[in-house]
């Protein structure tokens, strides 16, 4: 939204007060037209990039007409993803949105206030930093970063071009994680000095790689966009990306860790880690095409004696801590469970001493994800926009959780542990340095400003 719009929306209650004495003049606008304007005015025009998994949790609030957005544009590099979306969005809303496979094209259209990003990891950062350039404000699903340079990039980038940048770890917006974690910093549990943050999958068999042509309607040439440049192998485009190596994805830790390790390093309240140590490989299907790890666990260590321990595993569904996914918080005092669903606080005994749970809110690791949380996440973006609230994941918390996971795919890419700067985030050892950024196709760099 430009400042012109947001300046007009500001000055809309004092515009109101003035309207109502010149009302029974001949040159009066009628309240019908005066509504339009308004209206028009604090309509914010978005475009959502990526059409796949998530692009649908979005798509309540943005139909809803009371929230007054336009959806301008459907933005995806397969041709049938757009189709579908298209199809969708006209049996459900009043929307009209172009079709387009190029989001700079989208990028040079004044007219559009807010992309919402749902692409491949690779896509992201550099993605929403060409946005913020063209004057748009972002909605960027995680993993924010494909690597730990793009985390600091879009912080820079934010704060030169001043734009709204929420990360899509919609449990940020959770109202009873955020008591139970203030309740936290409040002391409830006495001193916190550890977290568990853990997810249980049931992927299977994951075909090898066999080169092949593109399928149809996909233009691969965009899709790999800033990585460099290879040929297709099937089945890459539609969700084997996060496992067929590092070009695209950011394996487990970027797709759902996440999530638990954002929550986690909130509840403690701790930025950078002093050390960072990883057990990880591949234990299952292992004649398959899968090339991540498949299991991960991994202790973060920081200053005044806080750890935060991840336990990942992708392909064995035994949930080991009785959920599929969650954060343990232990105190001196007590301990807590926070999940999507709300938080169970318990006392030294083990005892449940008080619970505040709502089913179905957005919990589970099925694919795509979405429900009430991911609307509440995407209302606080719109608002934020209007300037009616504040984020509740500002970029420069969210690429701050992602490094940890970042860290850790480094350390089972290396295969050794390592020290941090606890107050810069580098890393003290430099073969782990040298996976700091990534090598893009010329051109597609992030410029530093």
């Amino acid at each position: 939204m430009s400042s012109n719009r947001r300046d007009f929306i500001k000055k809309t209650a004092m515009g109101a007060v003035g309207a109502t004495f010149v009302s029974n003049s001949a040159n009066a606008m009628s309240a019908k037209s005066y509504d339009k304007i308004i209206g028009a005015n604090d309509r914010i025009n978005v475009a959502i990039q990526g059409l796949g998994r998530r692009y649908g949790s979005y798509m309540n609030p943005i139909i809803d007409k009371k929230n007054n957005i336009e959806l301008s544009y459907l933005c995806d590099v397969m041709k049938s993803q757009r189709d579908k979306a298209a199809t969708f969005v006209s049996q459900n809303s009043h929307h009209k949105p172009a079709l387009e496979n190029d989001i700079r094209k989208i990028l040079d259209d004044k007219k559009v206030d807010a992309i919402f990003m749902a692409t491949p990891d690779h896509w992201h950062a550099p993605g929403a930093c060409m946005a913020m350039q063209a004057g748009k404000h972002v909605y960027l699903e995680k993993p924010c970063s494909h690597n730990l340079e793009e985390g600091e990039l879009l912080i820079a980038y934010q704060k030169k071009y001043d734009k709204v940048v929420q990360m899509g770890n919609q449990q940020r917006s959770s109202l009873q994680s955020q008591k139970i974690i203030k309740e936290i910093h409040n002391g409830i549990i006495g001193d916190v000095y550890n977290a568990i943050a853990f997810y249980t999958n049931k992927r299977g068999r994951v075909p090898h790689q066999v080169r092949t042509n593109p399928p149809e309607g996909l233009d691969w040439e965009l899709f790999q966009g800033p990585a460099p440049r290879r040929p297709y192998t099937d089945n890459t485009w539609d969700y084997n990306w996060h496992w067929y190596g590092w070009d695209y994805g950011t394996a487990e830790m970027g797709n759902n860790a996440t999530h638990e390790l954002d929550i986690a390093r909130w509840a403690l309240d701790v930025k950078y880690p002093e050390h960072v140590e990883v057990k990880s490989g591949k234990f299952h299907y292992k004649d398959d095409g899968w090339e991540m790890y498949d299991t991960m666990e991994a202790t973060f260590r920081f200053a005044n004696n806080r750890t935060i321990q991840w336990d990942g595993r992708s392909r064995n569904g035994y949930d080991k801590y009785g959920f599929g996914r969650g954060t343990l918080i232990y105190g001196s005092e007590g301990s807590v469970f926070i999940d999507r669903d709300g938080y169970k606080l318990y006392n030294l005994k083990g005892e449940l001493i008080k619970e505040n749970v709502i089913s179905g809110l957005e919990n589970g690791n099925t694919l795509g994800g979405g429900g009430g949380l991911t609307v509440a996440h995407t209302l606080n973006f719109f608002d934020t926009i209007r300037g009616k609230a504040e984020l509740t994941s500002p970029i420069e918390q969210g690429a701050i959780s992602q490094m940890l996971t970042h860290y850790a795919n480094i350390a089972s890419r290396i295969d050794q542990s390592f020290e941090v700067d606890e107050n810069t985030g580098r890393i003290f050892n430099r073969e782990a340095m040298k996976l700091w950024s990534r090598t893009y196709e010329p051109g597609w760099e992030i410029k530093p400003v």
